[in-house]
């Protein structure tokens, strides 16, 4: 853990604030602070750490009309006071990678990302975002409610809904290829003409213009996976010129895994974009070794000019749709074209024969675990493939076609492909960062079933607990930077990731020496402990642990 500095020598010596330094950028005074000085929350006695990765400091932040002004000894003239002795205050934390985006009006008070002190999480991740549509799509939608909601084209309307809605934490999104190439391509396996590419390049515009924050890529999904290295270029193209971010899911994390990151970082030198590689992983026991000339492919790249980052979550397992057992080949069109294909005879016999391979490849039936389903499917939730076929009297295979048919094509699997070794070599890398590539969920109502990947309810107290202070493969001020100071650069947020007078008042107070994930792959829908206080915006959201109900988070637009 970092060393701690005391109130003395930090009044001493920190920038932060004292006489004669004033308090620039704040908007609130520039002097001494004075009793005169009445603020709208003060908290007091934390241990104090920026987010910039330096030792932490024994200091109040003052809070007054959303942003922090002042820090130091502010006094005790405030609506409210927080006593957060004993505890590590930090700037909130921020999910550069998540599926947090329809679900966010379901529950918009973000429990399973609010609860473990995200203050921001950041969609439309792997090609995929709700939006945008195509004219014939969004004309067959339009009388359509999205929970409650006029069915929206661009991402404007996504953010109005939103804003409507209200939201308990900040919120900012890529544009997922896949709906791109959707609304312009369509969903079979051709490329782009060139009038297309063009077209694609514009909605693209209209998307950042409208504060979508760049593109994500999600190559082993379908539609993206049909585009080629000069479309996925291109396309970046357009977010470089609004230094905006691209995010990939490789088109492959197991035996070609090196080959792409190669195209992934070939995309951002021939574009200029700044990239972010999406939960770096090496795939499968006999990709393991792998790892070291992974990163060393993205440091060497670094060193070249690239402008390349990369995040992973604190897991061996993985989690995704069931449905990509289904080669590529075979997801292409509507959810009714796969699942004709899954019928017919000859076509599900090479199906099969890809499915099995991939079990092979995943090391067996029990490294599989089936997490979602709905009336008879239901009992198979929580049970591997092996256990599933066993009790439904099929082969591992039919069984997988026959619960995709009967979902329509929606189950979600976890999937046991990782070691130790690499997740801690990944999360204290330079270049890495955690994230929980996770979703909105919440213990009660509509989003409690099923059996989740605890990723998106344990991510950040996992990565402070298990990995900065039990295991030590970090110490506590760069883990934080690590999800504040970091992400924030990355996806250019301004005025958040630290603690700084000006910045708004994202702020997480959480017991160091207690913090952990208790969300289990067996139980999942736990909250974390640890977490005693979260302000988003300088509104007091998480309070004693518990949430107050407010809904202070904001849309975050992109900004060059």
């Amino acid at each position: 853990m970092s060393k701690k500095v005391s109130r003395r020598e930090f009044l001493k010596t920190s920038a932060f604030m004292g006489c004669g330094l004033g308090l620039i950028g704040s908007g609130v005074m520039s002097s001494c602070i004075t009793s005169k000085n009445h603020f709208d929350t003060i908290i007091k006695n934390g241990l104090v750490y920026s987010g910039n990765g330096d030792a932490p400091v024994v200091a109040d932040i003052a809070i007054k009309n959303n942003k922090i002004a002042a820090i130091g000894d502010v006094g005790k003239s405030a609506d409210k006071i927080i006593d957060a002795a004993n505890m590590a205050v930090s700037p909130g934390f921020i999910d550069i990678h998540t599926h947090t985006d329809t679900n966010l009006l379901i529950c918009p008070e973000g429990d399973s990302r609010i609860y473990q002190g995200i203050t921001t999480d950041v969609g439309g991740n792997c090609g995929e975002s709700p939006f945008p549509y195509s004219d014939e799509k969004f004309a067959e939608m339009r009388n359509s409610l999205r929970h409650g909601y006029e069915s929206w084209q661009h991402v404007d309307g996504f953010f109005n809904a939103l804003e409507k809605n209200k939201i308990s934490i900040n919120y900012a999104t890529f544009t997922g290829h896949g709906d791109l190439r959707s609304a312009i391509v369509g969903n079979n396996d051709v490329p782009a003409t060139k009038e297309q590419l063009e077209a694609m390049k514009q909605l693209l515009q209209h998307q950042i213009d409208c504060g979508s924050i760049g593109i994500s890529y999600g190559l082993e999904y379908s539609p993206g996976s049909y585009a080629n290295t000069a479309e996925l270029a291109e396309l970046c193209s357009v977010v470089a010129k609004n230094n905006a971010l691209y995010a990939i899911h490789m088109r492959n994390e197991d035996d070609r895994v090196e080959e792409a990151i190669s195209e992934a970082i070939d995309i951002a030198r021939k574009s200029g974009a700044r990239l972010e590689i999406s939960h770096l992983k090496a795939q499968n026991e006999n990709n393991w070794h792998k790892a070291p000339n992974m990163l060393k492919i993205i440091e060497d790249a670094y060193a070249s000019g690239v402008d390349v980052t990369f995040d992973r979550y604190p897991y061996i397992a993985f989690s995704t749709g069931l449905s990509t057992f289904i080669p590529l080949w075979a997801r292409q069109g509507d959810t009714a074209d796969v699942l004709l294909r899954l019928r017919d005879t000859i076509a599900f016999e090479k199906i099969r024969e890809y499915a099995e391979s991939r079990i092979k490849r995943l090391g067996g039936g029990h490294n599989v675990i089936i997490t979602s389903g709905h009336g008879k499917n239901a009992e198979y939730i929580g049970k591997n493939l092996i256990e599933c076929a066993e009790i439904s009297h099929k082969k591992e295979t039919d069984f997988i076609r026959d619960i995709l048919l009967d979902e329509n094509g929606n189950v979600n699997m976890v999937c046991f492909a990782m070691c130790e070794e690499n997740v801690k070599m990944f999360l204290s890398h330079k270049l890495g960062m955690p994230a929980s590539d996770g979703y909105v969920y919440s213990p009660v109502g509509e989003l409690s079933t099923g059996k989740p990947h605890p990723r998106s309810y344990g991510t950040f107290p996992r990565f402070f607990g298990k990995y900065c202070r039990d295991e030590k493969i970090l110490d506590l001020s760069t883990g934080i930077m690590k999800m504040t100071k970091l992400p924030a650069s990355r996806l250019n947020i301004k005025n958040r990731g630290t603690i700084e007078i000006g910045n708004f008042a994202d702020i997480v107070i959480f017991d160091s020496n207690k913090i952990i994930d208790k969300s289990e792959f067996t139980n999942p829908h736990q909250f974390a402990a640890g977490i005693e206080h979260v302000l988003v915006n300088g509104i007091h959201t998480i309070a004693d642990g518990k949430h107050t109900g407010v809904r202070n988070g904001m849309v975050l637009r992109h900004t060059f």
